[in-house]
């Protein structure tokens, strides 16, 4: 997994914490989900690059 992958799931990991946190703040039941499916999402990612890196290695 390359610094760039784990930067750019790190970095949609937490965009995802803050949409859902303003989105509980601000009773926004959208932008909450939002945020919660962009967390899942980078998490996905995250998993998958581990995977390779255990077949690389």
């Amino acid at each position: 997994m390359g610094l760039d992958d784990k930067f750019d799931n790190k970095s949609d990991e937490l965009k995802g914490k803050a949409k859902e946190a303003t989105g509980k703040a601000t009773d926004d039941e959208q932008l909450e989900a939002e945020g919660k499916t962009d967390q899942a999402g980078a998490n996905l990612k995250q998993a998958g690059e581990k995977v390779k890196d255990a077949f690389k290695g």
